[in-house]
């Protein structure tokens, strides 16, 4: 079940950890479908839900999963650990962090780091 709450006075999608594999941008037009209905301006979706085709670049996933939440103007924001996809892959480090820099996307580790980002 996802709700909306407010993070420093951000409403924000938080998608349960536990739910169906992320793998398409398919998968995620729930979340953004809630998360407009609600008013969310994020959607926190666990690092854990997305199927393993999201982590390599070359499947194209995660740039269709975030290119859907651009242009629908709503935040994605991935939490936890994915270091073991990053320290295999230059790529998706360059990614997390060119992603990182932005106000649309982030790949971040937990909740305070999502706050410290909604607050700045």
């Amino acid at each position: 079940m996802s709700v909306v709450q407010k993070i420093d006075d951000v409403p924000v999608l938080m998608c349960a950890p536990e739910g169906e594999a992320i793998g398409s941008e398919r998968d995620v037009m729930d979340f953004l479908g809630d998360a407009m209905y609600q008013g969310g301006q994020w959607v926190v979706i666990p690092a854990g839900r997305f199927d393993e085709a999201f982590f390599p670049l070359r499947t194209g996933v995660a740039g269709e999963i975030i290119q859907k939440f651009v242009n629908y103007r709503v935040g994605i924001a991935v939490l936890g650990d994915i270091s073991r996809y990053t320290e295999d892959s230059s790529a998706l480090r360059d990614f997390v962090r060119e992603c990182n820099r932005g106000r649309q996307a982030w790949l971040l580790a937990d909740v305070e780091e999502l706050r410290e980002r909604l607050r700045g």
